[in-house]
């Protein structure tokens, strides 16, 4: 599935569409710089056999980095939420000529989470279903719900356990600000997982 970064690559982003996704990428880059300084602090205070002043120094840097990258973290998240907003006061303004569905900024996030690859769990023991990214996020169960009832996101039904979730050709025109028009006698867009439509049959 080509992800909201190669539509950002190839220049077919609007403006507020383009900001999320260098958003999106910042708050992931910042937030692996938190994940990396708290796991180097973790083993200074855990796995070190003894305490002396140098490791006692090195646990303060440790300290003074985790606590810059998580205000970089911070700065990061506030811009994205920013974005998502703008994203969404630009929808609103624009004109609803195709039926594109007004997204919720939560919605709008979850599915440019999708975008970049996302399965469908069902744990076997409590048969309770979850959506887990490419990145590691977790996205609620009724937030698909709400994207697939909008044509928004189809999956996979041939596959029985940790089904993969695509955009349609709905979501990505709700990310990318277009939508595409089938030639003329041409068939839609088939649905991810769905069977081919049968060959329609010339009349004699």
């Amino acid at each position: 599935m080509t992800g909201l970064a190669e539509y950002h690559e190839r220049g077919l982003l609007d403006e507020p569409t383009a900001a999320l996704a260098d958003a999106h990428r910042l708050m992931r880059q910042a937030q692996q710089a938190v994940d990396y300084h708290r796991e180097h602090l973790r083993r200074l205070l855990f796995d070190e056999p003894v305490v002396d002043t140098t490791v006692a120094d090195r646990i303060d840097r440790s300290i003074g980095h985790l606590r810059r990258a998580a205000a970089t973290r911070d700065t990061h998240r506030d811009a994205l939420l920013a974005a998502l907003s703008e994203l969404q006061s630009a929808g609103r303004a624009r004109p609803d000529t195709n039926g594109a569905p007004d997204l919720s900024a939560p919605d709008t996030a979850a599915l440019l989470a999708i975008a970049r690859g996302a399965k469908l769990h069902e744990n076997l023991l409590t048969q309770r279903l979850s959506v887990i990214t490419a990145s590691g996020t977790r996205i609620a169960y009724s937030a698909l719900q709400r994207l697939e009832s909008a044509g928004l996101v189809a999956r996979d039904a041939s596959r029985p356990r940790r089904v993969p979730l695509a955009l349609t050709e709905a979501g990505r025109a709700a990310l990318t600000g277009t939508r595409r028009t089938n030639a003329p006698g041409s068939p839609p867009a088939g649905r991810a997982g769905a069977w081919p439509a049968p060959a329609t049959r010339a009349h004699r």
